[in-house]
């Protein structure tokens, strides 16, 4: 494979795009621990650290994944499994993202670099968590929620405890949305002994457990809100990814999962960002 069809393809592999789940929350604990105005170099070295920590994370899973989605139908398609890239190449380029996580850690300060094999182990054991636990879907919410902990840590140099509120609930909206997205390999986990919701209530409860999740993440948002004295603006961005949230539910169903890719995709993109434009215009407002 030449290097443009290698380098496109471990784009795919680690689907790159998906950036915008996590990023947007993580901008939002920027401005509010920068007061709007972050520096260039800390900002410029926050999104390094991202796109490492979660291309590091993707591709780790898709090496510890490898037989278990050449045995599954919807997966056996991805790179290890079609042999599009090498188990050795994919685990090279897991070791130099780490190593890239890393160094961005050390550039933004001393906490970040103590902190960042922490970072690394929540981001990787999540490969592990469906062959230990049920609640592997709040692992995976963990590994999204520490962003915006590690953005604030990233520009102040220290963790108020405020923005573990957000953290929260961004864990409950990722769990609440992997949850959903796990309802397709109902059958696949059950047969090959792997653990999630599904797997152990059965889809119509995971469809529950989920919603719940998402409304917890909800209340979360709106004592986020309240501790951080949003404004008008913040509060419509609330509104809106409650919106959003709903239409989400209303487009799948136990019975009907023909659109949960556009659900856990497109809509998912959509409500974070959506909430960074909000919060980030109440910032500049009240500025």
């Amino acid at each position: 494979m030449g290097l443009f069809a290698k380098t496109r393809t471990t784009l795919e592999m680690i689907k790159w795009e998906h950036s915008i789940f996590a990023l947007p929350f993580a901008l939002t604990a920027v401005l509010l621990a920068s007061h709007g105005t972050p520096g260039w170099r800390t900002l410029g070295w926050i999104l390094v650290a991202m796109v490492t920590a979660r291309s590091c994370a993707m591709a780790f899973n898709r090496w510890a994944d490898a037989d278990l989605d050449a045995a599954n139908p919807r997966t056996s398609n991805r790179a290890i499994p079609a042999g599009l890239l090498s188990r050795q190449f994919v685990l090279g380029f897991t070791v130099l993202m780490g190593v890239g996580f890393v160094i961005a850690a050390a550039e933004l300060n001393r906490l970040t670099l103590y902190l960042s094999p922490l970072v690394l182990i929540v981001l990787l054991s999540y490969s592990y968590m469906k062959r230990l636990t049920r609640w592997s879907h709040l692992v995976l919410g963990l590994a999204l929620g520490l962003a915006p902990s590690a953005a604030w840590i990233a520009v102040r140099g220290s963790l108020d405890p405020r923005i573990l509120v957000l953290t929260a609930a961004v864990m409950l909206w990722v769990g609440g949305f992997d949850v959903l997205y796990a309802c397709q390999d109902f059958e696949h986990d059950r047969s090959a002994g792997l653990y999630s919701i599904p797997q152990s209530l059965g889809v119509p409860a995971a469809f529950r457990v989920a919603r719940i999740m998402h409304l917890a993440m909800l209340g979360l948002l709106v004592i986020f809100g309240y501790i951080f004295h949003f404004g008008v603006a913040g509060w419509i961005g609330i509104a809106a990814a409650a919106a959003l949230l709903a239409y989400e539910h209303a487009i799948v169903s136990p019975q009907d999962m023909r659109r949960l890719n556009a659900a856990f995709f497109t809509m998912n993109g959509v409500i974070a960002t959506v909430f960074l434009v909000f919060v980030a215009t109440d910032i500049w407002l009240r500025r």
